[in-house]
């Protein structure tokens, strides 16, 4: 259950609409994300997922609309600016280097210094940490300076959540983090997300898999074209729902219709439903045996 305490949203946006030059890529998508609150953004392919990440990670500015945190606007122009404000984005790529050890992955670019006049990485005390913050998470680390890549999917993508947890993040943006995992990985991610909650983070769940979204979210927005259908909280909407509204039941439809209808004119005309695949399979044939012909000719 989201714990929104009664204070203003840690993210809303309010009807944003991103343009690249002709295309709309969103068109007036409005969402919040309270402190201790799993909001799981669903749609397929190509519904604007990716642009919305972007856009609220400080990669792409809204053409339209605003962008509040803490119930005031603010304008982010780079990543930087968002993760000054405490919104960290693990992408599905993860961007860490597999022969690098896991704590230099874990300290990448925000290095824990040991003398400043030498400029020096202190080696000892990032080991320290960084099993420290993975031990907390449930994955056991015997030797941090073991390369990532040894490590399995679902242990990586949690160095990641783990890394953005402890450089202060305060809503978690995770880009399809259990998409590529098997399902033993994929519990062990979803149950970070739900200690990330538990700590009070807000965390926005990007997934096309409603499976894996609908046990740990507490509210979902569904995407379909750069628009949204709503936000539902899980008390109001089913596993079904979600999946259908996800899936676009009304299209499904009028599909199931299209073949219902095709399959009673064909039993109406007396042809199998199959005459046509075989009649242009056999035209098929045909065509490939006149151009070896041809070839044998020449």
């Amino acid at each position: 259950m989201a714990s929104t305490n009664g204070g203003p949203p840690l993210v809303e946006l309010r009807d944003i609409i991103k343009r690249f030059g002709s295309v709309i890529a969103l068109n007036g998508v409005t969402m919040k994300v309270h402190a201790g609150e799993v909001m799981c953004l669903l749609g397929d392919n190509g519904a604007g997922k990716s642009t919305l990440i972007k856009t609220l990670s400080g990669v792409h500015q809204p053409t339209e609309g605003q962008i509040l945190i803490d119930g005031e606007p603010v304008a982010m122009n780079s990543p930087r600016d968002a993760l000054d404000r405490g919104i960290a984005t693990v992408y599905q790529d993860l961007a860490m280097i597999p022969l690098m050890s896991i704590t230099r992955n874990f300290f990448m670019g925000r290095e824990l210094g040991g003398s400043r006049a030498l400029g020096r990485f202190n080696v000892g005390g990032a080991n320290r940490i960084a099993k420290e913050e993975m031990g907390k998470i449930g994955i056991d680390v015997r030797d941090p300076t073991q390369a990532v890549g040894t490590l399995s999917g679902g242990e990586r993508q949690c160095v990641a959540i783990a890394r953005a947890v402890y450089f202060g993040a305060r809503v978690l943006i995770l880009d399809e983090p259990t998409s590529a995992l098997g399902v033993k990985q994929a519990s062990v991610v979803l149950r970070y997300v739900a200690q990330a909650r538990a700590r009070g983070l807000g965390v926005i769940f990007i997934t096309h898999n409603v499976h894996h979204a609908y046990p740990v979210g507490d509210a979902f927005t569904i995407l379909n074209r750069g628009r949204t259908y709503g936000t539902f909280q899980k008390e109001d909407v089913s596993r079904e729902e979600v999946l259908n509204m996800m899936a676009g039941g009304k299209e499904l439809d009028e599909l199931s219709a299209e073949l219902e209808e095709f399959s009673r004119a064909d039993a109406a005309s007396g042809r199998s439903p199959y005459d046509t695949g075989a009649a242009a399979e056999h035209a098929i044939a045909e065509g490939l045996q006149k151009e070896a012909e041809a070839l044998h000719k020449h």
